[in-house]
């Protein structure tokens, strides 16, 4: 018994010396603001305090990377504030001109963001974003769509990445996985380490005699099996964050309960695996 209890103590101390400690979901909750679509950038702040929730990502809407610096300086201390932060933003345009790429990651710099979410229209973009990621040492994450979206399915993108600086990585959309018919959680296992962010979406789809039809749904009534995902990240120690979003336009017209919902349900799952 000596042997065991002594086992098991060298192993939670390897653990440790990794980095790989028990993630807490409910810390690691987040939201994307295109859930906030229909709000402005001051009720957006007080959505938040509401609700609790201290980690934003910012559409243009809100906070425009491309807007004078003053203004982006005022909007921080705002948030600042209110105790909050914009850990990331996105989906962020990208170009070909490495220049004006440049003006996102001194956006990303001012505001302390370690990642930036992108969709580049053109494969090609991706080499000088590599360049800025290295210049500057903040992330960039892949964001993914529907299937025949340019990163819809996994396999392009983990062949995109194969070879680029480790710090290019991808922000995991469950709901737009869930859409393919494809599991959230089997993906991000196979991801093997570059899921920096993920959209925390559930969808159910539709089968029509066209093509198949994706809904959102309340976080966790859809097929994306996210208490699944929550297990994992939880096993894994996954230390990223969660932004709630939907595309529904019915559930951003009521945000408030769309969100208190997601929370809910996290909560409750992260309390199960405790």
């Amino acid at each position: 018994m000596k042997q065991i209890r002594r086992f098991s103590a060298l192993f939670a101390a390897a653990l440790t010396w990794a980095g790989v400690h028990a993630a807490d979901l409910n810390q690691q909750l987040g939201l994307q603001t295109w859930t906030l679509r229909n709000l402005k950038f001051d009720q957006v702040v007080e959505f938040a305090k509401k609700h609790g929730i201290k980690n934003l990502q910012m559409i243009g809407n809100h906070m425009d990377p491309k807007a004078p610096i003053e203004e982006t300086k005022r909007k921080k201390a705002v948030l600042d504030a209110a105790g909050l932060k914009v850990y990331t933003f996105g989906v962020a345009g990208t170009s070909l001109d490495k220049e004006e790429n440049r003006k996102l990651f001194e956006f990303a710099k001012l505001l302390d963001i370690k990642v930036i979410v992108v969709e580049p229209g053109d494969f090609k973009i991706f080499d000088n974003l590599e360049e800025l990621v290295k210049e500057y040492d903040i992330k960039i994450a892949i964001h993914n769509h529907g299937i025949r979206s340019l990163y819809g399915n996994p396999a392009v993108v983990r062949a995109l990445l194969k070879h680029r600086d480790p710090r290019m990585g991808v922000c995991m959309d469950a709901g737009w996985i869930a859409s393919t018919g494809m599991d959230p959680t089997r993906i991000f296992k196979e991801y093997d380490g570059r899921v920096f962010d993920i959209h925390l979406k559930d969808k159910r789809v539709e089968k029509t005699q066209g093509d198949d039809v994706a809904f959102d749904t309340n976080i966790g009534e859809g097929q994306g099996k996210l208490a699944n995902l929550l297990a994992e990240l939880k096993k894994t120690g996954w230390s990223g964050v969660m932004a709630i979003e939907t595309d529904s336009n019915e559930f951003a017209k009521n945000p408030d309960d769309f969100v208190a919902k997601a929370k809910a349900f996290v909560e409750k799952t992260a309390a199960g695996l405790n």
